[in-house]
């Protein structure tokens, strides 16, 4: 089995529950097609480079998936006939770039949790800071009067 990874940008106009469809149905064609899902992330909303059908924004989906070169063909087909979808790129990772995928899969995993711990040290430096200003704030008001 051979290893993808596609990317597809969906129109802007569609609702969330319409935007979530869509990206299910592309799965379904991929699972019921032999293929086996890696990973999905949803970028969300951003903005184009430039305008694709007068349409400034769409939102971005990333799915990674194992399968054979067949399944390629038939998605891309899906993709094509769907209005919904702005453009689409589908490409074949080498073994490096399955490589470089797995290890920014793993690191974004591990991302959130690392973030969580900083939070909380942020919050205390914060707050030694919060009464400095309150005091000089207090002295500003003190000498204007």
């Amino acid at each position: 089995m051979n290893h993808y990874e596609t990317v597809f940008i969906l129109t802007p106009v569609l609702s969330e529950p319409q935007m979530k469809e869509a990206v299910e149905k592309f799965k379904g064609i991929l699972t019921d097609n032999g293929a086996t899902i890696v990973n999905e992330e949803n970028w969300g909303m951003r903005k184009l480079a430039y305008p694709i059908q007068k349409k400034s924004t769409g939102f971005y989906t990333l799915i990674e998936f194992d399968g054979e070169p067949t399944i390629v063909k038939t998605l891309e087909t899906a993709f094509r006939r769907d209005e919904k979808v702005l453009r689409f790129l589908t490409f074949h990772l080498d073994k490096f770039a399955h490589e470089y995928a797995i290890k920014r899969r793993t690191l974004k995993k591990s991302a959130p949790q690392v973030v969580e711990q900083q939070e909380p040290e942020a919050a205390q430096e914060a707050a030694p800071e919060a009464p400095a200003q309150n005091e000089a704030n207090e002295q500003v008001e003190v000498n204007n009067d």
